[in-house]
């Protein structure tokens, strides 16, 4: 029996190839029956024409989301995807990040709404963010992810949740992201979990430990109950407090959160930037003209100086040196939505060549993230919207580790 599986925000298709490979394997236990891609600030489908391109255009919906009848959505066992995260990525300071009532943060009550309304709920949940989640909004630390937690606890789900550095378990990227898995009350996994001690599941029997062990704790263990209904908690979750409750590993079950930190356990195999890099003639377009390399220097460089608002308010500005170029004997940076394009940049990555410098190719990038070369090539498709396109994925390899150990507990 496959597991059926409902991607939403499927993006260029990175949960899937990560749950059923590429192309799929036979042997896979899960099968994606339903997915949905909609990007909606821009009138061509970039994203969503990629994802048909490689996956066929059967059972993929290229709407909004929020318009979609529920019972348009097939019964499905797993419910995936990395549900947009602009409102709170660290691409923004902390003070515009809105969170839940952000434009896009609202789109988690699309999955709320297909989760209420469903008869035959999804029995697990694998769900993925950018780590800000569990200390956003400024003013109230960890309200959304509290917010989060407590909707997903009304409707009878247990949480848990790790932030996953990728290049920590040798993945070629150092990219934290918050996954988190939810069991309905109904399901295999739940039965067992209400067996285990809350920490022994967090830190030896649970999913995410079997597919990223940690070797001990910190001191920074709490234990904690959401209480009130979510108009409350919007209004009053840790109003008072400067840190958000929520460390980078921890557990709900009936509204009781257990919250620790952990500190990864891998000491195998570790690829590199230089293990990805293309080993073939690469393109003029990726060199850096010498005469550009001023800029590239200043804004990769430290700076303290005086800079003036549109308002003509001066004020201190001030940032440290980035690496340059970049190292590639090291997981490489984070990939950024800017990666793309030659214009001089902070946060592009540049390494140093035998041909001099240069920027990261669309296979590169891909690889970084583990996806198989050239996935994202397609007609129309500008190697700036390919870099975009995995400054937005994901590290394809966690996925496919946490699916492998959660197959192994259904």
């Amino acid at each position: 029996m496959k597991i059926k599986v409902v991607e939403l925000f499927a993006g260029v298709g990175g949960f899937r190839i990560g749950l059923e490979g590429f192309p799929k394997t036979k042997d896979s236990a899960y099968e994606v029956v339903w997915s949905n891609q909609w990007e909606p600030s821009t009138k061509t489908q970039h994203a969503s024409l990629v994802y048909e391109a490689r996956f066929g255009t059967k059972n993929h919906s290229n709407q909004d989301i929020a318009s979609i009848p529920v019972s348009d959505i097939p019964d499905h066992d797993l419910l995936v995807g990395g549900f947009p995260c602009q409102d709170y990525s660290v691409a923004s300071t902390l003070n515009n990040s809105k969170g839940l009532i952000g434009k896009k943060g609202v789109l988690w009550w699309s999955i709320h709404r297909i989760l209420s309304e469903k008869e035959n709920k999804p029995k697990y949940l694998f769900l993925e963010n950018v780590d800000r989640l569990l200390k956003s909004p400024s003013t109230q630390r960890g309200r959304d992810f509290a917010v989060m937690l407590k909707s997903l606890n009304d409707l009878d789900y247990a949480v848990e949740w790790r932030v996953i550095n990728a290049a920590e378990y040798g993945m070629p990227q150092r990219r934290r992201r918050v996954f988190f898995l939810a069991y309905h009350k109904s399901s295999a996994v739940y039965k067992s979990l209400q067996k285990t001690k809350k920490e022994d599941w967090v830190l030896n029997d649970g999913v995410i430990t079997k597919a990223f062990p940690v070797s001990g704790t910190t001191t920074n263990k709490q234990n904690f109950e959401l209480k009130g209904d979510l108009v409350a908690l919007t209004n009053e979750f840790n109003k008072e407090g400067k840190l958000s409750p929520f460390q980078n590993t921890g557990i709900m079950v009936d509204g009781k959160i257990l919250t620790l930190k952990t500190i990864p356990n891998y000491d195998g195999p570790k690829v590199v930037l230089n293990d990805i890099l293309e080993k073939v003639k690469i393109d003029d377009e990726f060199y850096i003209n010498p005469e550009d390399l001023p800029k590239w220097q200043y804004l990769k460089g430290a700076k303290k100086e005086v800079r003036k608002t549109k308002a003509g308010f001066e004020y201190n500005y001030a940032e440290g040196n980035m690496i340059f170029p970049d190292s590639v004997e090291n997981a490489s940076r984070t990939i950024i939505t800017g990666e793309g394009g030659g214009s001089a940049s902070r946060f592009k990555h540049v390494i140093n060549t035998k041909n001099g410098l240069r920027r990261l190719t669309p296979i590169e990038l891909e690889r970084l993230n583990m996806f198989p070369d050239n996935h994202t090539q397609l007609k129309g498709i500008s190697n700036t919207k390919r870099a975009f396109f995995m400054g937005n994925a994901l590290v394809i390899g966690v996925v496919q580790k946490i699916a492998t150990a959660l197959q192994k507990q259904i």
